[in-house]
């Protein structure tokens, strides 16, 4: 995956546009197409077929959240993966990031990320990394994890119970926002160890990213808020998840 990534713009503001594709064009990565709303991101993604969609949440006619959906649910053409949406917003709001995970979603930033951290997002999501910002991560936690569950016996979603002691943990630590070095450092194994062990959750639980993943924790109840991990780079735009 030596290539360029090829990109969507969906945002209703032509600056926002314009800047977007002025940051990425100078790292080198093509805009393939721009859109003004959610109707139009669904149509350019599929004439495109590109590997990242920055996507506004707030659009006229068709919201991102949708465009999101309809991206994602729709069967990619043979032999093509689906795109990664990264989302993008003013709005630092929880039932927002919460609703775009859960539409499958691989990132999500504030717009008013550094043009550094932007091109970050495209490299990362294009890996099949998942990207938050920091402070969304940990109220995600906070508002998300199931607040009755019982620290001495959490009940598992069904779907857990394929995982080993070993996957719980990492699955527990890396939906804290823990990148696959903290959690090698954590855990006392190499980094090569901690990528099969996410490599094998995400096969087991049939997901697409670490981003599900994410969503799986919170909504299982695998994380508590009085468990929480803050997140890494507490102090930067945006944190690699695993």
């Amino acid at each position: 995956m030596n290539e360029s990534p090829r990109v969507v713009v969906a945002d209703d503001q032509a600056l926002v546009r314009t800047g977007f594709r002025m940051i990425l064009k100078a790292d080198g990565i093509d805009v393939v197409a721009e859109a003004v709303n959610g109707a139009e991101a669904v149509d350019a993604v599929r004439r495109t077929r590109p590997d990242v969609v920055l996507m506004d949440i707030r659009m006229p006619e068709m919201d991102g959240l949708e465009a999101t959906r309809r991206i994602l649910d729709g069967a990619a053409p043979a032999g093509a993966e689906q795109p990664r949406v990264v989302m993008l917003t003013t709005f630092d709001l929880d039932h927002y990031v919460y609703a775009a995970l859960s539409a499958g979603a691989s990132g999500f930033l504030l717009k008013d990320v550094t043009p550094e951290h932007l091109v970050a997002a495209v490299h990362t999501v294009r890996t099949g990394d998942a990207l938050l910002a920091p402070t969304i991560t940990r109220r995600l936690v906070e508002r998300f994890a199931r607040r009755d569950a019982d620290a001495d016996t959490l009940t598992l979603h069904r779907d857990l119970a394929a995982l080993t002691p070993r996957e719980l943990e990492v699955l527990r630590l890396l939906a804290g926002g823990l990148s696959n070095a903290e959690l090698a450092a954590r855990l006392r194994l190499s980094e090569a160890t901690v990528k099969t062990h996410v490599s094998r959750i995400l096969a087991k639980l049939a997901l697409r990213d670490r981003a599900q993943a994410v969503v799986v924790a919170y909504e299982t109840g695998l994380i508590s808020p009085s468990a929480r991990n803050s997140p890494p780079g507490s102090g930067d735009s945006s944190a690699k998840l695993g």
